[in-house]
Order: structure tokens, then sequence, then C-alpha cells
């Protein structure tokens, strides 16, 4: 029996939608990195991009645990001498909730040549509403665990 490899012509991409005030950061970044992986389905090969596209809503209303809101900080560096900034999680979520999201999926999926690509199916809104009804898109609902 011949051990099966997904061809990139052969992937069928489905569209999903994830309340990010549903359930915390860490618990909808997991789910998503999986779905742009592909994880999910039966035919997932870790060299080809089977993953699917992903809609998160509601980013501005990004859940966290603990005092995460007031103690853990974003870094970011100018490349001059003493040109290191740095940004609270709740400054960050009030300016662009979006990249909150967005560095911790990307902090989740491999780093290999597939990464940016899976990222560009990651669609992101601060808002319930968005502009992907013609795709049909299926409502995950995430359970808040212990």
């Amino acid at each position: 029996m011949k051990t099966y490899s997904a061809k990139p012509k052969d992937v069928e991409r489905k569209w999903y939608i994830l309340d990010a005030s549903a359930v915390p950061l860490g618990r909808l970044s997991v789910e998503v990195a999986k779905l742009l992986m592909g994880k999910n389905k039966p035919q997932f090969t870790s060299h080809i991009d089977v993953g699917d596209y992903v809609i998160i809503i509601n980013a501005k209303q990004l859940k966290v645990t603990g005092d995460k809101l007031n103690k853990k900080i974003y870094y970011r560096h100018s490349n001059y001498p003493g040109g290191l900034k740095e940004t609270l999680l709740k400054d960050q979520i009030s300016k662009n909730a979006a990249s909150v999201i967005v560095h911790s999926v990307r902090g989740m999926l491999p780093v290999n040549k597939l990464r940016d690509d899976r990222l560009k199916r990651l669609k992101i809104y601060d808002e319930a509403t968005h502009n992907h009804e013609p795709q049909k898109p299926i409502t995950i609902t995430l359970k808040e665990g212990n």
C-alpha cells in the first residue's frame, strides 16, 4: 500500500468564521492555526498547503485571561541605538486588534515557506460584519474550557 500525498491541484478550500469574543486569545489562535494548516483534514500533508480560509469577527472584543491586559508587553525596535519601543496589550488592542491576533497565530504556524501564504488566508474584522457572505462560510463555535 502506498502513502497518500496531497497534490496542490486537489486541494479544496473552505471558509470558516470564528468569534474572537467567545474564547481567550490562545484558544482562538490554536484553532485558527489548525484550520490554516489543514490539520483537520484527512489529506493533510506537511509540505503542501491544504489549509482553509479563516474569518475572525469581533476582534475588538478580544478576551485574555489573568492580568495580561496590563502586564503583557509587545516589543519592537527601530534598529537605532536606544530605539526599543514597548506597547501594553490593552493599548495594542485599542490601536490595532488584528495585529495582536496575527502575531499570536503567526507564532503557532511552522516557520517555513508556507507560513506567509497561510497568513494571507486569515481575514480579521473588528466588528461582527464582514464581506465574505458569497463564500458561504461555516461558523465554528468554540467552547470556553476550564
